[in-house]
């Protein structure tokens, strides 16, 4: 049970930040528009579903990717651990609010209350992808699938079950911040959501680098362990 808890708790701690339903909750608002609050709901509903699915799919074929593809479990990590640091590293240098770019660049003019039927059409793209994950979600989420591998089946289920579930936790989340993000909007400032987005991209830095540390230690120890020694003078 330890070991569940631990990877929920990395899993979810990395993911926030990308997905940040707060931020992607306030663009959410602005392509749907003024649209009646049952429409959020349903939307932020079908949104939610998409991302467990969208999350599960990757974290299941992911490690069978990397093997077709002949990448070790050691280079994942240093490579996968050093993109989420940048991640972190760029969320927290970032001088304003601005929305990511990979979310923002598909962004359409707002929608009318009308226009229900072509709203429920972009359930997953762009709503559920980019918007809610990104690119760099499918980066960190291949990274993850690949950390859970462990030496016993057991601890290998848990490991799979931690990150599903915290992926079930994100996804609820999305579907409060959508439902309610007309509320949201009137109820909290930019800048307290921007210190929050900081805080977060602080813990995202150090699981980045955290991650790559595991990885480049396990290329370093076999080559230690068979340079041999300098002849005592």
């Amino acid at each position: 049970m330890l070991l569940l808890w631990k990877h929920f708790a990395l899993g979810f701690s990395a993911l926030l930040p990308l997905v940040n339903p707060l931020g992607s909750a306030l663009i959410f608002l602005g392509l749907v528009g003024a649209a009646p609050i049952e429409t959020y709901r349903a939307l932020a509903r079908r949104i939610a579903i998409n991302t467990v699915i969208f999350f599960a799919v990757i974290e299941l074929v992911g490690s069978y990717l990397l093997s077709f593809f002949g990448i070790s479990l050691p280079i994942v990590q240093l490579s996968g651990g050093i993109v989420i640091a940048m991640i972190g590293w760029s969320l927290l240098n970032q001088k304003d609010s601005a929305p990511d770019p990979d979310k923002t660049d598909v962004a359409a003019p707002a929608v009318t209350q009308y226009e229900i039927n072509r709203l429920q059409q972009k359930a997953f793209y762009p709503f559920t992808f980019p918007i809610t994950a990104g690119p760099g979600c499918i980066v960190v989420m291949l990274t993850l699938s690949v950390h859970t591998q462990q030496k016993t089946l057991e601890d290998k289920v848990f490991a799979h079950v931690g990150l599903f579930l915290a992926v079930v936790a994100l996804s609820g989340l999305v579907y409060l911040c959508y439902a309610y993000a007309p509320k949201i909007e009137r109820s909290i400032s930019p800048a307290t959501a921007h210190g929050i987005l900081r805080v977060i991209a602080f813990i995202l830095l150090c699981i980045g680098a955290q991650i790559a540390w595991n990885g480049l230690s396990s290329l370093l120890t076999p080559l230690l362990q068979h340079t041999p020694l300098l002849p005592q003078t």
